[in-house]
């Protein structure tokens, strides 16, 4: 099973937007909203977008995106 490693905000919204066809919706301040729309539901996540993200954090990201943490793992 692959880890997670540490990443950037602007790393992981790269990943959610290029991989997972999330959309950026907005940003405030530091922090940015991404949305994907599916038939059945709308998934909504929000990234920090700091310089490094620690890993409970980015678990965190992963469970409000509904993706697990070895689909993300090929992709870091």
């Amino acid at each position: 099973m692959p880890e997670l490693r540490k990443l950037s905000g602007q790393e992981v919204v790269k990943i959610l937007c290029n991989r997972f066809r999330f959309s950026i919706k907005r940003q405030k301040g530091s922090h940015v909203l991404l949305a994907r729309e599916d038939k059945t539901r709308k998934t909504i996540c929000v990234v920090p977008m700091h310089k490094e993200l620690k890993i409970g954090t980015l678990k965190g990201i992963l469970k409000q995106a509904c993706i697990s943490e070895e689909e993300f793992a090929k992709y870091s």
